[in-house]
């Protein structure tokens, strides 16, 4: 599909945008382009295709919050590292106020 530049003005009035005499020959093209990549994916046979979210399967990648054992050499050399703790809880910055 071809665009006109007279078309790519009303597109620009409709969004309410200001485009000037060479941004209309410049997006007429660009527009173009993309709208005739949109008629080509169009053509794609896709019958019996599933419909999908994501072309790649996704799954969740987060692992189990089980602490690790650390020797207590290296626990009292990380914990003497925070400035702010009480006993064994390290103060942090909030995350979310």
């Amino acid at each position: 599909m071809k665009l006109t530049p007279e078309q790519v003005e009303k597109i620009a009035t409709l969004s309410r945008l200001s485009v000037s005499e060479d941004e209309r020959e410049k997006f007429s093209r660009q527009l173009s382009s993309i709208l005739e990549w949109v008629d080509m994916l169009a053509k794609v046979p896709t019958e019996g295709v599933e419909p999908m979210q994501h072309a790649a399967q996704l799954c969740n990648v987060f692992g189990a919050d089980v602490p690790a054992p650390v020797d207590a050499k290296t626990r009292a050399r990380l914990l003497s590292q925070f400035p702010e703790r009480e006993g064994d809880l390290l103060k942090v910055k909030a995350v979310f106020s």
